[in-house]
């Protein structure tokens, strides 16, 4: 499903802007099934050139809802739906921005029917959304009006999948016309090596053979494809122009990939890799808990001063801020009490049915802080040794990674005829890798979602 949508603002930034009306057309494929549009009340005042382009006046968003009032039932309807849009970061980042506010993470797949033009249609003068329907006989109703335009961008929509005489899904469709996208450099057949459903690490390579670039994926050969499509900045634009090999290395389990990942941009240092090159991270910033005046358990960010001892540390806030939004999520925790929702009352979650109440003090402080505390053992779970048992690179194998005392030893693979026998020889099975912070919160990571693991005392220091 698609949820086509286009808005309306009080001008250019996310920042510093606000939505004034969203369309959103939900189209499966083949038509659109659902239609919704709405003003919305900015609770700023429209600069005057905005209503000389939009025709919305302040006077018109005065009795409008304003985005709180309608922000679940845009949720609802672009619920497993891609994100559609002509320009699709303008108008995606406004409604995450516009969620941000309200204290909830919203994250889409996107689509942007710009670049795909660009493909489908390719040497036209312009590629805006006005010029491209004068060009392509597409009549828009209310240009710059949100219902207007992502009317026009339905058809357009449409006529990508049409120009290229695809019967199958569009999803899977618009993989293929991504493929023109290849790098200059790049030879057809290297691409083609790449099959799909491949889990693994891949290294972008150029002319000389030089590693430009490491990623990892479920699905390397979908995951290549975005890269080629998304050129949206200088750095992806540079990097696609010298990409003239890509070569990979099949780990079958995901987990394997992101440790393999982490270790070979570690190793190698590509230049078009920005995360992840140093091999300890110096926390700056904290999360820590205190109790208000309720009762209830508060979780805070903080910058850590020497001898703080956070219950989680990271390099920047937004990374313990998405961090809080996922035990929120798994806790039920409350936004109020986690300081990610500050506008009073209920909570964004709570007209979700997701938060029980204890920002209006409807959960009592011994029910929620219960589950606060189970949180905050979850935060650290590399204590013993033991190994984590994962899929192979096929199915007569499994993959193993070695825990000693909260410390990475490595990962290797066992023929999984063999079964599991003695810790000694999984040990012999371990390539070694080793442990730091990145590998930390990728393990922790892993085993909050309870994947298999073999306990064991270890008797052989020798091998630690």
């Amino acid at each position: 499903m698609y949820a086509i949508i286009d808005i309306e603002t009080t001008g250019g930034s996310p920042k510093n802007g606000r939505i004034t009306e969203i369309a959103i057309l939900l189209h499966d494929g083949k038509e659109v099934v659902k239609r919704y549009s709405t003003l919305i009340n900015p609770q700023c005042t429209i600069p005057y050139y905005i209503t000389q382009l939009t025709g919305i006046s302040n006077e018109m968003v005065a009795n409008a809802p304003t985005f709180y009032e309608v922000a679940k039932e845009i949720l609802e309807i672009t619920k497993d739906a891609v994100f559609v849009a002509h320009n699709v970061n303008f108008d995606y980042s406004f409604v995450r921005e516009a969620f941000k506010d309200l204290g909830y993470n919203y994250t889409r797949k996107t689509l942007c029917t710009v670049r795909l033009s660009r493909t489908a249609f390719a040497g036209l003068p312009s590629y805006s959304l006005g010029k491209l329907c004068d060009q392509l006989n597409i009549r828009i109703k209310d240009r710059h009006r949100a219902m207007g335009d992502a009317e026009a961008t339905a058809i357009l929509f449409g006529m990508i999948v049409e120009k290229q005489k695809l019967t199958e899904a569009p999803i899977k469709a618009l993989e293929e016309i991504k493929k023109g996208m290849l790098p200059p450099l790049l030879p057809e057949a290297t691409f083609q090596k790449l099959k799909p459903n491949t889990t693994g690490v891949y290294y972008f390579h150029n002319e000389k053979g030089d590693v430009l670039y490491v990623g990892k994926s479920k699905d390397i050969r979908k995951r290549v494809l975005q890269h080629f499509s998304a050129l949206d900045t200088r750095k992806s634009i540079q990097l696609h122009q010298q990409i003239a090999d890509i070569s990979f290395e099949n780990t079958g389990s995901e987990l394997l990939a992101l440790l393999l990942e982490s270790e070979e941009i570690k190793r190698i240092k590509p230049i078009y890799n920005s995360a992840q090159k140093r091999t300890k991270a110096l926390p700056s910033f904290g999360v820590f808990q205190k109790f208000d005046e309720q009762g209830y358990i508060q979780l805070y960010i903080k910058q850590c001063q020497h001898d703080d001892e956070p219950l989680r540390s990271a390099e920047n806030i937004q990374a313990l801020r998405n961090f809080l939004y996922q035990i929120i999520e798994k806790h039920l925790l409350c936004q109020s009490k986690c300081g990610l929702y500050n506008l009073g009352g209920a909570c964004f979650d709570h007209q979700l049915h997701k938060c029980k109440g204890a920002c209006v003090s409807v959960e009592s402080s011994q029910d929620y802080n219960l589950r606060v505390e189970k949180a905050i053992q979850d935060f650290s779970l590399l204590k013993d040794s033991f190994f984590i048992a994962d899929i192979g690179r096929q199915d007569s194998e499994q993959s193993l990674v070695w825990i000693e005392r909260g410390r990475y030893k490595g990962f290797g693979y066992l023929d999984s005829m063999v079964g599991l026998t003695t810790p000694e020889t999984l040990k012999m099975a371990i390539k070694r890798y080793s442990h730091n912070d990145d590998i930390e919160k990728i393990l922790v990571a892993h085993l909050r979602k309870n994947h298999t693991r073999i306990p064991y005392i270890d008797v052989d220091l020798k091998m630690a």
